[in-house]
């Protein structure tokens, strides 16, 4: 039998100009050869925070003229844009949102910034989208929130480059893969995702980013969940971006280093010749 050989991401298309001048500098050949972003532990922490700081900037600087939403690029940036469709639980992290105005107010602000397309028979993914917009002014002032509309590849590329952690929270076992998560890692932007899809194997917790809930592939209890979802922002994704931000870039540093080497079509190809088509 052949082992899966989960998929990947186009690294020149999906990696922000400011990442990739600094592979260019850093880490020569890298676009001929993903794998080499494994040596990007050596990038300097200041430059990868530079870096970040230049993409985060865009995106932000992109929502408020699209939107008026007034968001801050130094407060912490939450991303989720996929199709809109209800497996794909986007109104998960507003579950209890008591719950996510006290952890705002009392470890750190945040910002979540949502994108994506229902399709025009999906009744259930277009009322997602009207949930999340009524959400908008339950959680004002302490959380805020935007749905990007005219969602493409432009928006996409703003988002999975400039948001400080990537949210995903698919109802298990359905999530195929999730290669957005995967298009964030280039730009060393962690994963805060349930524990389906490629996040299976590309999650190390605490260094590459951090899992929702148990091993997802039995479905996992909805209450259960979200209690773990709120746990991880609480206890350690806020507290490492706004206080320990070294560890953060440690984090930063390591997705780029372990995920973004590795789920790309350079590996996936190479897996493929060796055990699919020699074995």
């Amino acid at each position: 039998t052949i082992d899966s050989i989960t998929n990947g991401v186009h690294a020149a298309t999906w990696t922000a100009e400011p990442f990739q001048q600094l592979y260019d500098h850093y880490i020569p050949g890298w676009r001929l050869d993903n794998f080499s972003l494994r040596y990007a532990l050596s990038i300097p922490k200041p430059d990868i925070w530079q870096a970040h700081v230049q993409t985060k900037r865009a995106l932000i600087q992109h929502v408020n003229r699209e939107t008026n939403a007034g968001m801050d690029v130094d407060v912490f940036t939450l991303g989720f844009a996929r199709r809109a469709t209800t497996y794909k639980r986007a109104d998960l992290l507003f579950a209890d949102s008591e719950r996510l105005k006290r952890i705002a107010m009392q470890v750190g602000p945040l910002q979540v910034i949502y994108a994506g397309k229902a399709h025009p028979q999906d009744e259930g993914g277009k009322a997602l989208i009207q949930r999340i917009f009524q959400t908008q002014e339950t959680l004002r002032p302490e959380v805020k929130i935007v749905y990007l509309e005219n969602y493409d590849m432009d928006v996409g590329r703003l988002m999975t480059a400039g948001v400080d952690v990537w949210l995903n929270t698919p109802q298990p076992p359905l999530e195929a893969s999730g290669t957005s998560g995967m298009k964030a890692a280039l730009n060393g932007v962690p994963s805060l995702s349930v524990l389906d899809g490629w996040w299976i194997e590309g999650r190390i917790e605490g260094v590459t980013g951090w899992a929702i809930g148990e091993d997802g592939r039995d479905g996992g209890e909805r209450s259960k969940v979200v209690s773990s979802l709120y746990d991880k922002l609480e206890h350690a994704v806020l507290p490492l971006f706004y206080r320990e931000r070294e560890r953060f870039l440690d984090v930063m540093l390591h997705t780029i280093a372990l995920n973004g080497s590795f789920f790309n079509p350079h590996r996936m190809m190479h897996q493929y010749v060796l055990k699919a088509y020699f074995s």
